[in-house]
């Protein structure tokens, strides 16, 4: 019985894992051209890039952690934050270093 019990939990053990690590990763959803709802920003996010509003010359590296997005302009510091409050399918809502909170759509 004591066999079946620690085989039971690694058996369960190995089944978490695996699902964790096998779940999409935030930043396949971020990439694509994103236009706020009001139309008044643009977004293209790359693999390595955030561009505003299609202004190759002011494209920003970023680095992904977890909920939050931090941008920097030819690797210069500070970075900037911006919280993803909600990333779907189609949808994001973004949270800028000014507290204003702005939905995108793809």
């Amino acid at each position: 019985m004591k066999n079946f019990a620690l085989i039971a939990i690694h058996v369960l053990c190995g089944t978490v894992l695996m699902f964790a690590a096998c779940t999409g990763s935030t930043q396949s959803k971020l990439k694509g051209n994103w236009h706020s709802k009001d139309g008044s920003i643009k977004l293209k996010i790359t693999n390595k890039q955030v561009i505003t509003n299609n202004d190759t010359s002011a494209a920003e590296e970023y680095i992904l952690k977890e909920d939050t997005i931090l941008t920097s302009f030819e690797g210069n510091r500070p970075y900037t934050k911006l919280v993803i409050q909600k990333l779907d399918g189609d949808d994001m809502q973004l949270l800028y270093p000014d507290s204003v909170s702005i939905e995108f759509s793809k």
